[in-house]
């Protein structure tokens, strides 16, 4: 919890601070922010209480990242009713993807990277492109017939961010799998023992 609360603090300069000056949109990504973050946990809690029984302290905090991370496109470019939106689907669509998309791409994915950032990060960068407009509260588009088409182009810069990464996260790996004399995965005993110990040479924990 103490981590997220860090993270979350640390998230306002990102957002807030890519405006470069302390004005009206620097201000307005800082809101959305928050209240982004806020929606997103509120989500991801309600649903994980309706389905699982029980709310979590992981799955709140799960739901903050997932929040930061989906208005992070947003943030200065949508109104904060938008951004409130964009917080409680991606927190609704993250917790889909580190509980039904995980398994089922079998993604070997402990701190459930891909569910939260890629999928979240998606779901804003798709989402801005809707409350972008100012009949729903946004800075930009003057009419609701512009959002399919800024959507649109939101969807071509996910597609080619998603090609991009998928070549350069290829290339890395190869060459990270040539370098290594056992190949990039221990082996089940040594995930086991823990790779502190066994890869290197560290104790993490007194046990």
């Amino acid at each position: 919890m103490i981590g997220a609360a860090l993270l979350w603090v640390g998230w306002f300069g990102f957002n807030a601070g890519s405006a470069l000056a302390a004005n009206e949109t620097a201000a307005l990504a800082f809101f959305n922010t928050i209240i982004a973050t806020a929606g997103a946990i509120a989500s991801w809690t309600l649903i994980e209480w309706k389905y699982k029984g029980k709310p979590s302290l992981l799955g709140a905090i799960s739901g903050a990242v997932a929040g930061l991370v989906g208005v992070t496109p947003a943030a200065g470019l949508v109104g904060p009713v938008g951004a409130f939106i964009i917080g409680l689907v991606t927190g609704a669509i993250c917790l889909w993807g580190v509980n039904g998309l995980k398994h089922w791409l079998r993604a070997d994915d402990s701190l459930d990277v891909f569910g939260i950032h890629a999928v979240g990060g998606i779901a804003g960068a798709l989402l801005t492109g809707v409350f972008n407009a100012k009949p729903l509260g946004g800075p930009g588009l003057e009419h609701l017939g512009d959002i399919p088409f800024q959507v649109w182009l939101q969807l071509e810069a996910v597609l080619i961010t998603l090609a991009w990464s998928a070549a350069a996260a290829y290339i890395a790996c190869f060459i990270a799998s040539k370098l290594c004399s056992g190949g990039m995965r221990v082996n089940a005993d040594q995930e086991r023992e823990g790779l502190n110990v066994t890869s290197h040479g560290e104790s993490a924990y007194q046990l």
